[in-house]
């Protein structure tokens, strides 16, 4: 059903073209899709994104002039086929089920429970009073049944953990025989054995889109490619010539495997629908490379970075509250070193290591903007432990995320920002949003040895490399930037330099893209005058 957020009704088709944006996740903190959904809507296409609800309802709202639809996803094939056979198939000995084997340990730890109850009670009786458990002798043969019985389950339950433990990880011989079978005889198709719960996508999205007729669809990161791929393919046998744009954010390969079907499932997914796509965008020209190579691409994907937007849409602009000071929610003045660092909290980002740098920075104050506004502290609990071990609380300052057009405004008044990523395939590949953000701020920078961003450091001069995980190495740095911050901060003087890492520069190669696949759309003369 083709609704319009505001009226109910299908909205009115842009001047450009109907664009639809695919994205596996619900929007709301996927920056770079909502930039793309703005952008392209403020460049006259009709937008209309796709995302996942939370809830069995559709949602709906607006990004600018982008339309937000949230749908539905249900996910009947998530289950695997083996989770829903049990586990005596995989262990004589096993329950035929977890919940089952943790049913039967509490009933025996119960049964002896009971048995020693009824044996203390007995010794509680005393003159006059009835033996409350019975004699003593009465429970020498079930206290016996009922440690053998608990040497048993104990020994089924083991069984169960490990059957689980091997059925969900896929990594019995058994099971890698068959992962490879699958490989071997089915190729790029090979998902569907794999990892079938990719149907769901979809089988969730696929009427939606169909409904909506569009000229072009803009295919978020590889899930959504192959919704995409199959929208483009049933629109195409209709006759009507819908372009697919691929946009990869991440390296699939590189990702970590939840288990040893998830990795080769998804690269034969992505591999069997990234030939349906007539153009590829991709986060850096490092991970462009690899898309040539892997999928034999005929042009080199163009590049869209992940950099900040630098003129934020006026109503949302002045719905929001004032850019705050870092330094007086931090409570620390103008002359204390400052180092800033803005995003997630994960074992991977590396934030343990600017933790226990301060231990030999002893006048060093570190912010650290990470958490959603109005909630507590929502670092992992290691971050926690590690920040009350060391006695560093008041000088480890956890503040809120402010909205992503102020970061850069927000975070200038520090005296350095640190990028501390650990080393990971996809780590190495590209520039992440926050580099783009500390240099909009045109601070100097301390960042880990990962290629990328590392090459570009010491390309540009703004700032100084470390070894990842290394705390030596990593004060050394940030020594020397502080030391001498505005030898930093000069590489931001390089003419051209911030302007082609803003976000309004990225649209314009977007736009390009579109207009290559659909000619003969000429931006309006607002939008013009906009990215202009």
């Amino acid at each position: 059903m083709e609704l319009d957020s505001a009226a109910g009704q299908r909205s009115p088709r842009g001047s450009r073209g109907r664009i639809v944006m695919l994205v596996d996740n619900g929007v709301r903190n996927d920056s770079r899709v909502q930039k793309s959904a703005r952008s392209a809507a403020e460049a006259g296409w009709e937008v209309v994104l796709f995302g996942i609800s939370p809830t069995r309802e559709i949602q709906t709202w607006n990004i600018g002039g982008a339309e937000v639809r949230l749908v539905p996803k249900p996910g009947p094939l998530w289950p695997r086929r083996q989770e829903l056979r049990g586990l005596r198939y995989r262990s004589p000995l096993a329950y035929r089920s977890p919940k089952m084997a943790s049913y039967r340990e509490q009933h025996v730890k119960a049964w002896r429970a009971d048995l020693r109850f009824r044996a203390e009670a007995h010794k509680a009786g005393g003159p006059g009073r009835p033996s409350a458990g019975g004699s003593s002798a009465r429970l020498i043969v079930p206290k016996a049944a009922a440690k053998a019985m608990s040497k048993w389950v104990s020994l089924r339950a083991r069984a169960t953990r490990r059957a689980k433990s091997r059925r969900d990880n896929f990594d019995a011989p058994f099971d890698k025989a068959l992962t490879r079978f699958w490989q071997l005889t089915m190729g790029e198709r090979a998902w569907r054995r794999l990892l079938p719960y990719l149907w769901d996508y979809e089988l969730a999205f696929g009427k939606h889109i169909d409904a909506l007729e569009p000229d072009l669809i803009h295919a978020h990161d590889f899930r959504m490619l192959g919704v995409g791929a199959r929208a483009a393919v049933r629109a195409r046998a209709k006759g009507r010539p819908v372009k697919l744009v691929w946009d990869a954010h991440e390296f699939v390969p590189g990702l970590h495997s939840q288990h040893e079907r998830w990795l080769p499932g998804h690269v034969a997914w992505e591999k069997e629908h990234a030939v349906f796509a007539d153009a590829v965008i991709t986060v850096s020209p490092s991970l462009a490379e690899l898309l040539v190579k892997g999928h034999q691409l005929e042009e080199t994907p163009y590049v869209v970075l992940n950099a900040p937007v630098m003129s934020p849409d006026p109503e949302e602009a002045a719905a929001a509250d004032p850019t705050p000071d870092l330094r007086e929610l931090c409570g620390v003045g103008k002359d204390t070193p400052l180092l800033a660092y803005c995003g997630g909290i994960n074992p991977v980002r590396g934030v343990e290591t600017m933790i226990e740098g301060l231990q030999l920075m002893p006048d060093v104050h570190v912010a650290l903007v990470s958490t959603p506004p109005g909630k507590p502290f929502a670092a992992t609990a290691k971050i926690v432990q590690l920040v009350e071990e060391l006695d560093l609380g008041d000088r480890v300052h956890v503040l809120p995320f402010v909205p992503h057009w102020q970061v850069p405004e927000f975070l200038s008044t520090a005296d350095a920002a640190v990028s501390p990523l650990h080393h990971l395939p996809n780590h190495e590949l590209a520039l992440s949003n926050k580099f783009f953000e500390y240099s909009q701020a045109k601070l100097p920078l301390v960042v880990s040895d990962i290629r990328t961003m590392a090459d570009m450091v010491e390309k540009t001069g703004q700032g100084e490399v470390f070894r990842a995980q290394d705390v030596e190495d990593y004060v050394r740095a940030v020594k020397a930037v502080l030391a001498d911050p505005e030898r930093y901060r000069a590489a931001y003087d390089d003419p051209g330099l911030l302007e082609k890492w803003t976000w309004e520069a990225q649209a314009e190669v977007l736009d390009e893209v579109y207009s290559r696949l659909l000619p003969d759309t000429e931006a309006p003369a607002t939008s013009k005058a906009r990215q202009q």
